[in-house]
């Protein structure tokens, strides 16, 4: 066992500021901004829609994400192509 596995800091998923479905933590998917918690990240939305996949037929083979989710990757991608910097909410407790 490692001996310092108790001093390490928990790791928290968060919310991104402005973005309240989209969450990141270092231990998921590489710490990549990821759909509320779950190991689907921006990315791998966003390369399906620019791969042709329309909304529809993204949701169907991904059934526990909803529209929001995929409308707000899209506005997170737009957001992030302004080169502006991101925030990320304080963790609770």
């Amino acid at each position: 066992m490692d001996e310092h596995a108790n001093e390490r800091q928990p790791t928290a998923t968060r919310a991104l500021v402005g973005f309240p479905r989209l969450t990141v933590n270092p231990a998921v998917m590489g710490g990549k901004v990821c759909v509320r918690g779950m190991r689907v990240t921006v990315g791998m939305i966003l390369g399906n829609l620019g791969e042709g996949v329309a909304i529809d037929e993204f949701l169907a083979a991904y059934p526990y994400l909803e529209r929001d989710d995929v409308l707000e990757a899209l506005r997170y991608g737009s957001w992030l192509a302004q080169e502006r910097e991101i925030h990320v909410a304080s963790a609770a407790g």
